[in-house]
């Protein structure tokens, strides 16, 4: 077997190629031109957040003097030479697809980026009207001098430096320079008037434009944007804290004071003010990203959704109804008649929206249990909780003030609730409750009924769109006995339980999927049919990876798809020959989990909120849920596998890290997994309304809907 230093890829460097991949979409010319220029944005955005957290984590492991190996072999002072080297080539190459690959065709098709310096007259109005009027009255020069203290800048937000030159009447001869924060807007892009399509123009191109106006008497040798990324990887003690939205407050405001570990500038800044600005932000040269193009791609998202180019965006895929719920019948009736199963976004995330609007206002519910990690902006569930703890239901929410970067909005939600009378529990000390589960009590007829909603991904409408998950609506005794005792083992003071169907991190959830993996190993040492198929997000943990090379090791055939890191090394001679690797990236975030284990003939099919790392396995609070009822389980399969059919989108891992497209080849035909879900999904509802066409369906009485 391999040394243990060759058995496992590096973790960062493995993120990093899943933003190639990401990257790699924003180059094919296959795909419309915005919906390229989207990929562009993404894979700005991902690096922004890589850097705050991993790379600033890295930076306090170094600036510690840690030099522990991670389980690749690589010190965190090697990790981070290795991450700018390849970061470097990274911003090279997103600003050779922009520049050279996308803006290009987007101009001919009449969607530009103008250039400051060939502005119409009409056109330069415009823009001195709108430097004159909405941004030199709001933006403030700043004096900054060698002596005096760096001022503070916004992580991630655009600044302009300006060098004046010496002042006529001084002896000191040293150039001058100010600085122009932007801080937080959502202002960045000035749209011009242009005969047909559209014309934009950047906000610092607008400033650097008319920049001798903040300066007026004085020499303006240059004017550069620039920005700043600082190390958020800030961490919170919430074991020692009897006031956890505090901290968290105060928290947010140490990640504002956090070092600089990234600076962006444009690439024609002079030596001069390029040193000026790396001594006060104190970076060092293999730190500084100098940019050819328009600074934080990310912004460049906004300009995704212009009207009028429908040409070059995806086509609509509108989700879809599901057949097995009964618009017609309350989601009480429609869960009390089967288990419901959903594949987001092909299918409506509307009915986990209605069950909990539904049982907000339903005088038989007693009390609503939920979970919110991540919820959207204008949230219609958060509505519902406030809406129904009004009306005098017992609502309790935890709400996880931990999760990352959504702090400030889930505080608010927070204080917003328990103003309503919510319940709001802060999840569970030293720990981020990531579980995604909401629990209804209902009174009925023939006594207490509990219906249950498991999810593989957030109570968010807005990211329900965009992101691909499973729902799992039931009402089946045992699961809904576990859900509660879930509920009470993390909202009081009770022992973590011991669970009949449900398995729960950090206490059981790794042993349950090892106890799985060693049951088809050992299956197969005993000459029997053994397979593993397995959806996660990330793959990190050594013990699960070390569980998997030993299954493959005693021929258990092993199929992963992993949307992002994948530290397990796949195919390699007598480690993992038996272990396929795939990555999906398209149109739809990946993020369901789904587990297949062959289980003698038993078959087990699981979902879950975790992936396999060791953050989510030893530090979070998550779910495994079992779908045993056939019909769900039978689509779930179906959908596994359609993962592994994918040769248009699909890219394979090799040992050495590299992943190579699937090629469909002369004679297969394409498939693109995405599609064929969403395709399914259509042809679902088609067969639905044709079925219904010939079906009788007296009318109901009001009680018995």
């Amino acid at each position: 077997m391999a040394s243990k230093a060759s058995k496992y890829l590096n973790r960062e460097l493995s993120w990093l190629e899943f933003n190639q991949r990401v990257l790699d979409e924003a180059h094919d010319p296959s795909i419309p031109l915005l919906e390229r220029l989207k990929f562009l944005a993404i894979t700005s955005s991902n690096l922004d957040e890589f850097f705050m957290v991993r790379v600033g984590g890295l930076h306090l492991l170094q600036a510690s003097g840690n030099t522990t190996p991670d389980p690749s072999g690589m010190t965190p002072s090697e990790t981070l030479k290795a991450i700018s080297l390849r970061a470097h080539h990274m911003m090279v190459e997103q600003y050779q697809c922009l520049l050279n690959e996308i803006e290009p065709p987007l101009s001919e098709a009449g969607f530009q980026r103008a250039n400051p310096l060939e502005l119409t007259d009409s056109q330069r109005r415009i823009v001195e009207h709108v430097f004159r009027d909405e941004i030199y009255p709001v933006l403030t020069p700043m004096a900054v001098t060698p002596e005096m203290e760096f001022p503070y800048l916004v992580n991630h937000t655009l600044n302009i430096i300006v060098r004046l030159a010496p002042a006529e009447n001084s002896e000191n001869k040293q150039n001058r320079f100010a600085i122009i924060p932007f801080g937080r807007t959502e202002f960045r892009f000035i749209t011009l008037p242009s005969e047909g399509g559209y014309q934009y123009l950047p906000m610092e191109d607008a400033v650097s434009l008319f920049i001798e106006q903040y300066f007026q008497g004085e020499h303006v040798l240059e004017s550069i944007p620039f920005r700043v990324t600082k190390n958020a990887d800030v961490s919170l003690q919430d074991e020692f804290a009897s006031d956890l939205l505090h901290q968290m407050e105060d928290m947010l405001d140490q990640r504002k004071q956090g070092d600089c570990i990234r600076l962006e500038v444009a690439e024609n800044v002079s030596v001069e003010t390029l040193e000026f600005l790396e001594r006060g932000l104190n970076v060092l040269d293999e730190n500084v990203y100098r940019i050819p193009g328009p600074l934080d791609l990310t912004a460049f998202m906004r300009l995704t959704d212009i009207s009028g180019f429908e040409a070059q965006k995806d086509q609509a895929w509108p989700p879809q109804p599901s057949p097995d719920v009964n618009p017609r019948l309350s989601m009480f009736k429609n869960i009390s008649r089967q288990d419901i199963l959903l594949c987001h976004p092909y299918e409506s995330f509307e009915p986990i929206v209605r069950l909990i609007e539904e049982a907000a206002v339903d005088p038989d519910v007693l009390a609503i249990k939920q979970i919110l990690y991540r919820t959207s902006k204008h949230s219609p569930i958060v509505a519902a909780l406030i809406r129904a703890a009004e009306q005098g239901k017992h609502v309790t929410a935890i709400v996880e003030l931990k999760a990352r970067f959504d702090e400030a909005r889930n505080i608010e939600w927070a204080k917003n609730l328990e103003h309503a009378g919510v319940q709001v529990i802060y999840g569970v000390k030293g720990l981020k409750t990531h579980a995604k589960i909401c629990c209804i009590i209902r009174r009925e007829p023939q006594g207490i009924q509990r219906y249950i909603h498991f999810g593989t991904g957030n109570y968010n409408d807005a990211t329900a769109k965009i992101y691909s998950d499973i729902s799992y609506f039931t009402c089946d005794e045992v699961l809904a006995s576990d859900a509660i005792n879930f509920f009470n083992s993390i909202t009081g003071y009770s022992l973590p339980q011991k669970y009949q169907k449900l398995e729960a991190a950090p206490i059981g959830l790794r042993d349950k999927i090892l106890d799985l993996i060693h049951h088809e190993t050992e299956r197969k040492k005993q000459g029997q049919k053994a397979r593993i198929i397995a959806k996660v997000n990330s793959l990190v943990d050594p013990e699960i990876i070390d569980a998997l090379y030993q299954a493959s090791e005693a021929g258990v055939k092993i199929k992963l798809n992993i949307r992002g890191i994948c530290c397990l090394r796949p195919g390699v001679s007598k480690l993992s020959k038996n272990i396929e690797v795939v990555s999906i990236i398209d149109r739809f975030l990946e993020h369901a989990r789904i587990l297949y284990f062959y289980h003698g003939g038993d078959e087990r099919v699981l979902i879950s909120s975790a992936d396999w790392m060791p953050r989510n396995l030893d530090r979070r609070v998550e779910l495994l849920v079992p779908i045993e009822e056939e019909k769900s389980q039978r689509k779930l399969v179906k959908i596994l596998n359609s993962y592994f059919a994918d040769n248009a989108k699909g890219r394979v891992l090799n040992g050495d890290g590299v992943y190579e497209r699937i090629s469909p080849g002369k004679d297969k035909k394409r498939v693109r997994c995405q599609q064929a879900l969403y395709e399914e999904a259509v042809s679902a509802v088609k067969q639905a309304e044709k079925a219904g066409r010939t079906i009788f369906e007296p009318h109901m009485a009001p009680e018995d809907q």
